[in-house]
């Protein structure tokens, strides 16, 4: 287990004032079964009141208006979360059982189906549905899908954007966490198992010294449902450990922006991102 410090920095410089903006932040991690919240808190310039929710996926929710004008919006997330590894571990289920489980649950049913963000491209239905022919139980399925796409899609930045979809990170064959994230539940789906993105946080060094500051990075994975949900990095093909923070979970990316919202005015706006992670113990 892992005691992890993250500030988050995040936000807006405008060219000019704005007269007012409406805003979203996912930020701030939430206790689950393999993390623990020590502590939370989000910090906002220019000061304002912020309303704070569960989303419809479980995600924690700041909510908040600026009304009043200004050049800069800066958000800053710091949080203190002890972390314990989640090992894959394998339930046994038939593929013909997981048809009849997913059925029950509004929870797997959602995550079943394709968006515009993860339909993939045909060349990873096939890579899916091979990979799953080869499986009696679609745990391990999964498990060898997620690590073929990430061995066969490139870690570049600058190729694809914030906007861009499975199909075309695939075409590419490079892509950041969020491509390969996205790719891979396609092609889970592709094959009828449920499967969700995640987002969070990574400490890029797998065995951190106490107490010295890095620069981390917002971070997207995958889960599975076989059984129960199971959580894989296909971006460094390796199970999620006491390195990875979850913040949020939806059917892509859309569900989960770290800071999403609309502002009043002409001026152009530049985005601000700046991640730091500390291992305490």
């Amino acid at each position: 287990m892992k005691r992890l410090r993250i500030e988050h920095e995040t936000g807006f410089l405008y060219e000019s004032d704005v007269a007012a903006s409406y805003n979203e932040a996912r930020m701030l991690p939430g206790t689950t079964d393999s993390q623990f919240v020590l502590n939370s808190a989000l910090e906002i310039e220019p000061a304002t009141q912020v309303n704070s929710f569960i989303d419809y996926f479980g995600t924690r929710v700041s909510s908040f208006d600026v009304l009043s004008p200004h050049r800069e919006l800066r958000i800053t997330a710091r949080s203190l979360v002890e972390v314990r590894p989640r090992p894959i571990a394998h339930t046994g289920i038939t593929w013909d059982r997981l048809a009849v489980e997913v059925e029950r649950a509004v929870s797997t049913v959602e995550h079943l189906s394709q968006t515009d963000r993860t339909r993939p491209h045909p060349e990873v239905v096939e890579i899916a549905r091979s990979i799953a022919a080869r499986h009696d139980d679609p745990g391990p399925a999964a498990h060898d899908v997620c690590m073929a796409i990430g061995q066969a899609v490139e870690y570049v930045t600058g190729v694809t954007g914030v906007h861009s979809t499975a199909a075309e990170a695939w075409e590419a064959r490079k892509g950041v966490c969020q491509d390969m994230a996205h790719i891979a539940i396609g092609a889970l789906r592709a094959v009828g198992i449920p499967a969700r993105y995640v987002s969070g946080y990574l400490h890029p060094d797998p065995n951190p010294e106490v107490g010295t500051a890095v620069e981390g990075e917002s971070h997207a994975w995958v889960e599975w449902f076989a059984g129960e949900w199971t959580g894989f990095d296909p971006t460094n093909n390796t199970e999620i450990g006491d390195r990875h923070v979850l913040v949020g979970r939806g059917r892509d990316y859309t569900d989960v922006p770290p800071l999403r919202g609309v502002y009043g005015g002409g001026a152009k706006a530049r985005l601000q991102v700046r991640v730091t992670i500390t291992r305490e113990a």
